[in-house]
């Protein structure tokens, strides 16, 4: 599954909200509320990640754990995706924009960088969406 990481410039930027989410709890399990219940949910639960785009470029993804039913304050019901704390560094994948979110085949999810470069993104996202248009990244 692929969403745009609406109000964070970059990764860090999501892991620093997500921290702030958790206030310090050790167990926190981070979460994000859509509309819509995903109808291939069981694709999801089996090993499926929601991947982030930021600037119009994938650089991160979190393991999907579960689904959990969220009803609003305006009584609808809304799908919580439950993901694992760890983000995960991805190589750099221009998206066009849209709207929600959307399935991502597994043959079209940019593989995941090496632990030992997952630091090293000091790049400008802007930098990082021109390099991967052109394939350096």
């Amino acid at each position: 599954m692929v969403k745009l990481c609406v109000g964070a410039e970059n990764v860090e930027d999501l892991a620093a909200w997500q921290a702030l989410r958790a206030g310090g709890a050790e167990h926190f399990e981070p979460r994000h509320v859509t509309r819509m219940w995903p109808k291939r949910e069981a694709e999801l639960l089996a090993g499926g990640s929601l991947y982030w785009v930021f600037k119009g470029v994938i650089l991160a993804r979190q393991r999907i754990k579960r689904l959990d039913e969220v009803i609003g304050d305006d009584g609808i019901r809304r799908c919580g995706l439950v993901l694992d704390q760890e983000i995960i560094r991805t190589n750099a994948a221009p998206r066009r924009p849209f709207q929600g979110w959307r399935y991502l085949a597994a043959g079209d999810a940019p593989g995941d960088l090496p632990k030992a470069r997952a630091g090293d993104s000091d790049l400008p996202v802007e930098l990082e969406k021109k390099l991967a248009e052109i394939g350096i990244l």
